[in-house]
């Protein structure tokens, strides 16, 4: 069922001055008949959000294997940068994210293989996650078992069938300051969020109609590598959304939102999460 699939972020694993290569960040396995069905029943039973502002508790699992900063240890500064972030990042949409809690786990088991559809993370979130529909829980991991592995949310409408999945998991070299060159501003949580508030891929369904459902993105044929300038995909003279964050470049390259994304994610969340 489309509302049980998580979205899947895909980077390869680069250390601090490696030149950064080819990143395939998000690997969402989302066929579009289910993602028409979950549009369908969307609009069937769509909220139209009655504000334009919203702050959201933000529950931080801290997961390690040992002391050391490559184990997971990140600090309390580098979470609190990376709160500071999203609050930059989603400043125009009029969400804001409120740090209420870090739980610090040591567990290299979770650590190590805490990835989708594992016994470990269904073990991790069944003793971790706290909240209700409307608060993040965010696993900081390593993700060593997982060659690739970014990180991963799950859609709003799959709260109601599975709340112990609720929430995402991020590799915690993505953190800022984090040695994942490239992609260690912190913007992998901003994506990740994204999903987790409703919304789709800029390239989702390519060049045809509805792709990502959202009608002021402009269409792209596929995602972006690193912060490509002039690409048009689509060969429509429209150029390609790539500083969108829900497109695949680079931290320093995704800088943008659409006002029809905004609208989205505030009817998805009034609708899913009760905000």
């Amino acid at each position: 069922m489309f509302n049980q699939l998580l979205t899947i972020a895909l980077a390869a694993s680069l250390a601090l001055g490696d030149p950064i290569k080819k990143v395939d960040k998000c690997g969402t396995r989302i066929s579009p008949e289910e993602k028409a069905a979950a549009e369908a029943r969307f609009q069937a039973n769509a909220v139209t959000s009655l504000t334009n502002k919203a702050t959201i508790d933000v529950y931080w699992h801290v997961i390690y294997a040992g002391d050391a900063l490559e184990e997971g240890n990140i600090t309390d500064s580098q979470i609190a940068d990376q709160i500071a972030v999203l609050n930059h990042d989603y400043g125009p949409t009029g969400l804001s994210f409120n740090h209420v809690n870090t739980s610090r786990t040591l567990n290299a088991d979770w650590f190590n293989s805490a990835s989708p559809d594992t016994g470990e993370e269904r073990d991790m979130k069944t003793a971790l996650r706290v909240g209700g529909v409307a608060d993040i829980n965010v696993y900081s991991v390593g993700f060593t078992d997982e060659y690739g592995l970014l990180g991963y949310s799950v859609f709003p409408d799959s709260y109601e069938s599975d709340p112990i999945e609720d929430g995402l998991v991020i590799f915690y070299a993505s953190l800022p300051g984090g040695s994942m060159l490239g992609y260690n501003g912190g913007q992998t949580f901003t994506h990740e969020l994204g999903h987790w508030l409703g919304l789709y891929h800029t390239f989702e369904g390519g060049c045809g109609s509805p792709g990502d459902y959202v009608d002021d993105t402009p269409p792209e044929d596929s995602p972006s590598t690193g912060c490509p300038r002039s690409r048009d995909t689509c060969g429509d003279k429209i150029a390609d959304p790539i500083h969108n964050y829900m497109d695949y470049g680079t931290d320093a390259c995704m800088t943008e939102w659409t006002p029809g994304q905004i609208a989205r994610i505030f009817s998805q969340i009034a609708t899913y999460r009760g905000i």
